[in-house]
């Protein structure tokens, strides 16, 4: 895909993590099929029916077991409605953790944009690095744009 694709699909996975009611982090996720057709779209947030209190949001210790991904939440909306990621391009505001990286390759998606010049905090190096393996080792494309 053009850089000018490339573009625009992060500058709208930018928009959609902003839909994210986590006060700490906002990602958003968009994936694309191969004819530059949106597939499926997620933003890190709870479940359906799960309220987002500001006690459970500000509280990572509850706020983590409870919370769903961008990335987790595009995979699952495209499986609500019986679509496909094969094969498509997963434009994400922040580079996938493992967790991610394993639901990416699962559910076929043979590329990843992420922005360039991303600062990644000490805490979640480890993770990032690992996934960047698994996502190499399985044959995915990780790029930046």
């Amino acid at each position: 895909m053009s850089a000018k694709w490339d573009i625009r699909f992060l500058k709208l996975a930018t928009h959609i993590s902003e839909w994210s009611k986590d006060p700490s982090t906002k990602v958003g996720c968009v994936v694309v099929g191969p004819d530059r057709e949106i597939r499926s779209t997620g933003f890190n947030g709870f479940p359906r029916g799960i309220q987002d209190s500001d006690e459970r949001l500000t509280n990572r210790d509850l706020k983590y077991p409870l919370i769903c991904h961008a990335e987790e939440n595009a995979i699952m909306h495209a499986a609500r409605i019986g679509l496909a990621l094969k094969g498509c391009t997963a434009y994400v505001t922040w580079p996938p953790c493992t967790r991610c990286a394993r639901s990416l390759i699962q559910a076929g998606v043979s590329e990843i944009v992420i922005p360039s010049g991303l600062e990644i905090p000490d805490r979640w190096r480890d993770d990032f690095e690992m996934s960047m393996g698994l996502l190499r080792e399985a044959e995915v494309t990780i790029r930046s744009a």
